[in-house]
């Protein structure tokens, strides 16, 4: 008999550890089904880049209205598909959260055919590109390509207390843009042209 209560107290124990093994592992399924729920329910609340640059040109002030209310104005040429504006998409966020109350934010993007008499005035051939106006509405400063929040922002607080922009021509990595059509330049045989001299 003690050889059979022996046999039976190991099957037990054989049991016992299976069942603690297969519990762990359900346990651990399930965690891992929970934490993946959460990842995915969280990725998908989380806005997209290029969804977040298209939030913030819907929230952004009209191009005439920003020309008009006099307060000086940070103006935004760009696109969903251009890597370096989904890049500083979130930092320019948090900058326009701080300074709207005294610059107005702009955003014009280049695949919209009526910003082209914009993006030919400003010669806009690669996007990011920034362009700082004061309070009349003039073109003070342009930044071009991605830029270092201190930089943009340096530059908003000059511009919101209508001192000289430290950073006025910057340069940093850009997404390559053509504007569909290019400025008409005057023939000088032309004597219509302006520039057309008469000659005796």
């Amino acid at each position: 008999m003690t050889e059979n209560s022996s046999d039976s107290t190991t099957k037990g124990q054989e049991v016992a550890s299976h069942q603690g093994a297969s519990r762990f592992r359900n346990f651990a399924i399930a965690l891992v089904a929970i934490l993946l729920s959460t990842a995915l329910f969280l990725g998908l609340k989380t806005e997209t880049a290029p969804g977040l640059l298209t939030a913030m040109a819907e929230a952004s002030v009209p191009l005439e209205t920003a020309l008009s209310n006099g307060k000086p104005t940070l103006m935004e040429f760009y696109a969903n598909w251009c890597t370096s504006c989904q890049a500083m998409a979130p930092e320019l966020q948090t900058l326009k959260q701080n300074y709207t109350d005294r610059v107005n934010f702009v955003m014009l993007n280049v695949d919209n055919s009526k910003w082209l008499p914009e993006i030919l005035k400003y010669q806009v051939d690669g996007i990011p590109h920034f362009v700082f106006l004061n309070q009349a509405g003039e073109a003070i400063a342009q930044v071009i390509g991605e830029q270092p929040t201190s930089i943009l922002e340096a530059n908003l607080v000059a511009l919101s207390s209508n001192s000289p922009l430290p950073y006025a021509e910057a340069t940093g990595q850009t997404s390559a843009f053509s504007p569909p059509v290019t400025p008409e330049t005057a023939s000088k045989t032309d004597p219509r042209s302006h520039s057309s001299q008469v000659q005796s």
